[in-house]
């Protein structure tokens, strides 16, 4: 059984330019999107947590009303824990 490169391998040695172009921008597209979604996935990690998001929007002075730690508190009674 050959290999999934191997297959790709021998459909793209048959196959014309005209139909290999948009493959590879496809091939592209799927790379780029797969880097980002890791990128984003360790970004959550390091910022999940609620002090974080207080303390960033402390820093970028984004929290209008007076109402933050009504809303912390509404978000600490109704969250679940993670399994």
């Amino acid at each position: 059984m050959s290999t999934i490169k191997e297959q790709l391998l021998q459909e793209i040695q048959s196959s014309s330019d005209s139909l290999l172009e948009p493959t590879l921008d496809f091939l592209r597209f799927l790379k780029t999107k797969e880097k980002n979604n890791v990128k984003t996935d360790k970004e959550k990690l390091i910022s999940s947590t609620g002090k974080n998001l207080v303390e960033h929007l402390k820093k970028i002075d984004a929290w209008s009303g007076d109402d933050l730690e009504e809303c912390l508190r509404t978000v600490k009674e109704t969250r679940f824990k993670a399994r």
